[in-house]
Order: structure tokens, then C-alpha cells, then sequence
């Protein structure tokens, strides 16, 4: 699972960096929107002192508060003197019409293959393919008459208000920032639409159409314009009235102050059909939840970071961070095999005392996902079990004598005409127990059994490509059927993955690659088809490690808490709770992770395998 169409609207307060931020950047950096427009405002000023005119340009992302800060440092100017001008880059793109017609093959409307219309193909014609050329160069034309002829401030505001035809025509330049969890309850809550368009439509359409165009539009521009240094200031924009600005050389500062030490993402959590209550109770979230099916720990794309130091405290899109530090985080290899993406997402699958399985399911090769999708490459996944209740069981494979073209044809007429069957007489599953690691490659029908804990591990996709076979004819929190996909599963099921080859090569049984002083390491699951490695640490004290050319991910799944600090600089160092996700990134060297609790712990690792950046 990777998009997210319903967060829950809760911050976890937990997850926390805590990094010595240098007093040079704590004192550049304005800690509400007031303070962040008169900064501005002030800099705006001592280029009119100059020049006699400042334009002002304002970009930002999807649902980021630019015209209530455009409408701030507007009304400032006003009461300082200042002549202010505006124009909206929303007059820049294309119709709306033109545009629907142009983005069809990226958001396709066959409900054939895709009854609910959640997937469709990676943009990939960068912002300004979103926009009337006419109207950027008229845009521009006007820009120039105002350096020429005019006094006072011009304010370009909007998203996509620095592409490359116009960012050189402003004398300042800004970029309002947003986590992904903010913008789609945006979204939803009706607040923000799509770029070029007025109308709102339905969430789910609207959240589609972000995924595969307005994110990918923006991202990279986002990334491009702080990475070379094109923008003066970065602002956080998730809080409104608390508006943040950093300076682009403080901004890169602290990144690499961060990525010296050990670093764990804030979660997203999502309520779901089949959500359990065991990381609701561990976590103390909210009450009003209903239940936790999905906990996005470190979805690349979907997770934000928190910086704390003594009160100051900057939350970044996590992805954003990786676009500006990602060599330095994942090493030099990783970072040129994965085009710069961090490439393993990690979550929970809660459905510890839940009503019921996760849906039967399958995921898509990278011939199918890159052909039909635009994306990078294939969707591998594993399960890990960290808690198994009464009757707990995972799906993995069909059985021995499943026949597979009779299962096929069932799930169709389950997902036609609400004909149920018995899943059982066609897959295999396993009685789960704690410990137990099964691989999901590419194809394997699969799906996690109530009353568990699933730690999923899965490969690089920046979309998700669930094809769910059988979903027991359920409906939503909503109370609509949930979307079945037999069309697409069909093509990339994997028929030979059953029973027999399932145990030898999808479960396998621990190899001990190393053993120290009170530890020993084990393989509990590595295979050619997946390009990331899975380990478990067993320690009752303490051992040690070492991160050079690839970052680790360790979670702590059984035990209390452990600290896992540098044997070089022991200054640097993550206090770790139990569940907790915590990168070690790449060039960390030589470290150690210390019981501080009671029991022996297991530590999952997860890095990329020896050879990857050859598959």
C-alpha cells in the first residue's frame, strides 16, 4: 500500500528528532506567518530602496496557504506604503477542457479494467506542460513591462509561479511547502483542488489526479528549485497561522545536520475494514478512531520528518528531504540505481482482533507496472510477523492442487454478480507465529489473516498496485464496496507460485551470517527476485554494526527500547521504543545498539542487498 486516500487527521507527538540545530539557523528561522511576511516584506523593501520595484514571486504545493500569505505580505506593503500589484499563476494553465482531453492517457477513464478508477500513469511533461504557452509568455511580457516602466511590488503567486520562463524575472522568491498527509485532508475537506482546475470534484477523483499529474508535476519542481539554489526561501505551510522560513543555505544546513544521526519518520494512520486495535492501544491514538488498519512508518512518499531542538520544531515532507539529501542518506550507489527515490517503504498491517482477513491480493511485475503505469519498477513485497493471536494464519501462494483458472474465474463472478466462495480451497496459508518472515515477490497471491501484526516491507513504486482478487464481498468505512480487480490481477498472477515452491524459496528458514560478543545475526529472508535483504539481530546486552555505502532500517520488534548511538561520536544517537522504524543512514560507521530495557531483543534490519545496484 503506498497512496492514501484517508488519513486520520491526528499528529503523533512522539516522533521526534531531536537535533542540536546551530544557533546561526534557530535565529534565521521566523516562527509564524506574521513574522515570515514581514521578513519578506522587509527583504522586498531593500531591492525597491534599490531598483524602485521588487517582484515577488510565490510558488508552492498543492493546498499550501499561498494566497492567504500573498494576501499577508500584500496587506503589510499597504499599511507601509508600499504600491502592491498581483498576478495568480492559476491564469497560466491550460483550460480546463484542453486539459481534461491532454491528461486522459495519464488518468484513463475504462472502467472495464478499472471499475473505480484509482490507477492510471506517472505525468511525466514536468509543470509546464500543464500550462498555455500564450499565457507564460504574456505573463512574462507583462513581468518585464513591470521591471521596466513601474515602482513599488509585483506578487506572482500561485503553484507552478516559478517555472523557468518566469523565475528569472523575479527578484525574490519563495516556496510554501506541504506534508502529504496535510494536503490530501485538504483535499477532502474541499480547501484545495488540482492545478488548472476550479471545479471540485469527488475526493477520490481529485486525490487520483494528484497522485499521477499534480504530484509529479510539482515534485521534481520543488526539488529542482531548492536543490540549485533557485529559491531565497523555503516556508512550511501545513499550519496556516504558523507559517516557517528558512533560508535555502539554512535549510541545507540543518538536512546536514540531521543526516548524521540516526532518523525516524512521523506516521500516518489509517482506519480500515479490517483494522485491529494492537498499535491504536501501543500508541495511545485517538479513541474516535475506529480502528487502525494501515500505519505508513516509512512510506517514502506519504511520511514527513520532524526537526526538534529546544522548542523549535520544523516538520519537512520526508521525500522533499531525500530530494535534497538523498546521496548523504542512502549512499552514493542506491541513490543512482533508484533515480534519487529512497527505495524500500515500510508500514504495519493492524488486524489484531479485527472482524476479519486483508483482501486476497496480488501486486504487478515491472514489465506490466512500467508499460501500464509509468513507473520504475516492480512491486515486491514481505511480511514480517510481530504479534500473532488466536487462530492468526498469512496467505502466501496457491495451494498444491489449486486449480488457479477456477479461482480466477470465481473471483469474477464474485466481483460481478456478489457470488461468494471458500478462498481457502485454492490459497495457501501458514499458521502465523511471531518471528516468522514470509517474501511476497512480484505476482504472489497473498494477503495477511486477521488477529496479526504485520511489519510489510516492500519495493520502490511511487504509486500502489493492489489488485485485489477477493474481498469477501465487503464494504468500506463508507459503506461502499471495495474495489475489486480481477482484470489486472489476472494478467500478473503468478500460477506457479504454490505450496511446494512457496515453502522452499518464499518462507525460509534463518541462516546465521554472523555472530559476536552475545548477538547473533541471521538471514530470514533474501531471494534473486527482491533487491533488499531482511536480517534479525538477537541480543540480550548489546551489539554493534556498521553502516558504510547503504543506510539500515531497524525496528525494534521484540523488546522495550534500545539506543542506537555512533562508536564515534556518541553524541549522535536515537532513543528507540518498540515499533519504532529508525534510519541509520549510509556513512553513519561503525555503531551500536544498547538493551536499555528488560528481555532479549530482536532487532529486524532491512538493507539493500549485496550486488543490487547490478539487478
Amino acid at each position: 500500500m503506498s497512496f492514501m486516500f484517508n488519513p486520520y487527521p491526528y499528529d503523533d507527538p512522539n516522533a521526534i528528532n531531536h537535533v542540536s540545530i546551530s544557533p546561526d539557523i534557530r535565529e534565521s528561522v521566523t516562527r509564524d506567518t506574521g513574522a515570515t511576511a514581514r521578513r519578506v516584506l522587509k527583504d522586498a523593501q531593500k531591492i525597491i530602496a534599490e531598483k524602485g520595484r521588487c517582484v515577488l514571486g510565490i510558488d508552492g504545493y498543492v493546498s499550501a496557504p499561498i494566497d492567504r500569505f500573498r494576501g499577508m505580505v500584500e496587506l503589510l506593503g499597504a499599511a507601509e506604503g508600499v504600491t502592491v500589484r498581483c498576478i495568480s499563476a492559476a491564469g497560466l494553465y491550460l483550460p480546463e477542457e484542453e486539459l481534461h482531453d491532454k491528461l486522459l492517457p495519464y488518468l484513463p477513464e475504462d472502467r472495464e479494467t478499472d471499475p473505480p478508477l484509482l490507477y492510471g500513469r506517472l505525468y511525466d511533461k514536468g509543470i509546464e506542460g500543464l500550462m498555455d504557452p500564450e499565457k507564460i509568455e504574456q505573463t512574462a511580457k507583462s513581468l518585464r513591462n513591470f521591471s521596466e516602466s513601474s515602482k513599488g511590488l509585483l506578487l506572482l503567486w500561485g503553484s507552478g509561479a516559478l517555472i523557468d520562463a518566469l523565475l528569472p524575472l523575479c527578484d525574490l522568491r519563495l516556496f510554501i511547502d506541504m506534508t502529504q498527509k496535510r494536503t490530501i485532508l485538504n483535499i477532502k475537506n474541499g480547501s484545495a483542488g488540482n492545478l488548472g482546475y476550479t471545479e471540485r470534484r469527488s475526493p477520490t477523483e481529485m486525490i487520483r489526479h494528484s497522485y499521477y499529474v499534480d504530484f509529479e508535476a510539482l515534485m521534481p519542481h520543488r526539488g529542482r528549485l531548492a536543490r540549485e539554489g533557485k529559491i531565497d526561501y523555503y516556508l512550511t505551510g501545513d499550519d496556516p497561522e504558523h507559517i516557517q522560513s528558512l533560508s535555502i543555505p539554512a535549510l541545507k544546513a540543518l538536512f546536514g545536520a540531521m543526516v548524521q544521526q540516526p532518523l525516524r519518520c512521523k506516521p500516518v494512520y489509517i482506519e480500515g475494514v479490517w483494522g485491529g486495535f494492537y498499535v491504536k492501544r501501543l500508541r495511545n491514538l485517538p479513541e474516535e478512531m475506529k480502528n487502525c488498519a494501515w500505519v505508513f512508518d516509512l512510506i517514502p512518499m506519504e511520511v514527513s520528518i520532524v526537526a526538534e531542538d529546544s522548542g523549535l520544531s520544523l516538520e519537512f515532507p520526508f521525500y522533499f528531504f531525500v530530494q535534497l539529501i538523498g546521496e548523504q542518506l542512502m549512499g552514493k550507489k542506491a541513490h543512482e540505481k533508484f533515480g534519487g527515490y529512497f527505495p524500500i517503504r515500510f508500514n504495519y498491517d493492524d488486524t489484531y482482533h479485527a472482524s476479519g482477513n486483508m483482501s486476497i491480493q496480488c501486486h504487478p511485475d515491472g514489465d506490466y507496472v512500467r508499460k501500464n503505469n509509468g513507473e520504475l519498477g516492480r512491486q515486491d513485497e514481505s511480511y514480517y510477523m510481530v504479534v500473532a493471536g488466536q487462530e492468526a494464519k498469512t496467505y502466501c501462494g496457491f495451494r498444491r492442487d489449486a486449480d488457479v483458472e477456477e479461482f480466477i474465474e470465481k473471483a469474477r463472478r464474485a466481483e460481478k454478480y456478489g457470488e461468494g466462495f471458500d478462498h481457502d480451497q485454492y490459497v495457501y496459508s501458514e499458521p502465523s507465529r511471531p518471528g516468522m518472515q514470509f517474501l511476497i515477490p512480484a505476482g504472489t497471491i497473498h494477503a495477511s489473516g486477521r488477529n496479526q501484526v504485520i511489519l510489510e516491507i516492500g519495493s520502490l513504486t511511487i504509486g500502489s498496485y493492489t489488485y485485489k482478487m477477493y474481498d469477501y464481498m465487503r464494504k468500506d468505512l463508507d459503506g461502499n464496496l471495495r474495489p475489486i480487480h480481477t482484470y489486472h490481477g489476472d494478467k500478473v498472477l503468478r500460477r506457479d507460485f504454490r505450496e511446494p515452491w512457496v515453502k522452499e524459496n518464499l518462507l525460509q528458514q534463518p541462516r546465521v551470517l554472523r555472530e559476536g560478543d552475545g548477538f547473533v545475526e541471521t538471514v530470514v529472508g533474501e531471494h534473486d527476485l527482491l533487491y533488499f535483504s531482511l536480517h534479525n539481530v538477537r541480543f540480550p546486552e548489546r551489539y554493534t554494526d556498521e553502516a558504510t555505502d547503504r543506510f539500515h532500517v531497524l525496528v525494534l520488534v521484540e523488546g522495550e527500547k534500545c539506543l542506537i548511538r555512533s562508536l564515534t561520536d556518541p553524541s549522535k544517537y536515537f532513543a528507540q521504543n518498540y515499533l519504532d522504524m529508525v534510519i541509520v543512514p549510509a556513512g553513519f560507521g561503525p555503531y551500536e545498539v544498547i538493551n536499555e530495557g528488560v528481555g532479549v531483543i530482536t532487532m529486524h534490519k532491512t538493507l539493500l542487498k549485496d550486488g543490487f545496484e547490478n539487478e
